[in-house]
């Protein structure tokens, strides 16, 4: 790696600390999530056959979508801040 190269460590941990990667994580994560859990556990619900397994799933899906908006966000802000740096 040469010395004007972006340490990609460092970009990472530069893009967790982003407010607007958190914001798209939980305005697009959460709410894709709750989406996917309502299609998925839905008919649980309104049945009234909530068991355990149902309650787990409910809370996992948004969790899945959440985790997975905010690599995704972070990767984008890693892969622009990287180009900028290198353009530079």
């Amino acid at each position: 790696m040469s010395p004007s190269a972006p340490n990609p460590r460092a970009l990472w941990a530069q893009a967790l600390r982003q407010r607007s990667v958190w914001l798209r994580a939980v305005r697009l994560g959460l709410s894709v999530g709750c989406l996917q859990a309502v299609v998925n556990q839905g008919d649980h619900w309104f049945s009234g056959a909530v068991d355990r397994a149902v309650v787990i799933k409910s809370i996992v899906s948004p969790l899945i979508g959440f985790t997975l908006v905010l690599v995704s966000a972070a990767e984008t802000w890693v892969h622009g801040t990287a180009s900028l740096e290198t353009e530079n």
